[in-house]
This record gives structure tokens, sequence and C-alpha cells, in this order.
């Protein structure tokens, strides 16, 4: 069974943005949002922004 996409709101992506600057770990961020690490860095890049260490 497929799960249900939670659309991202405005508050995560600029939550997203900050961890971002301070390089803050995936894992980290993805417990913190409780999404998946592949949603994390999947809406990074459609954001055009670097996580972690793939900057």
């Amino acid at each position: 069974m497929a799960k249900k996409l939670r659309a991202w709101t405005k508050d995560e992506v600029k939550a997203l943005k900050v961890h971002s600057k301070r390089r803050t770990p995936v894992a980290k961020i993805s417990k913190e949002m409780k999404r998946t690490e592949r949603a994390v860095r999947q809406k990074a890049v459609n954001l055009g922004i670097g996580l972690g260490h793939r900057r």
C-alpha cells in the first residue's frame, strides 16, 4: 500500500533552507521534519539547495 504524500508547507521549506546554511546532517533533518531522508534530499534538489556533505 502506497503512503499518502504530504505537501511541503512554506515553513518547512524555510526550515530546510536554514538547515542547508547550517549544514545540518540529512538524518537529523528528516527526523525533525518527520519525513524520509529521500524526501528531504529530493526537495532540496528541486529547490536547488545543497544539504550536508553533498555541497
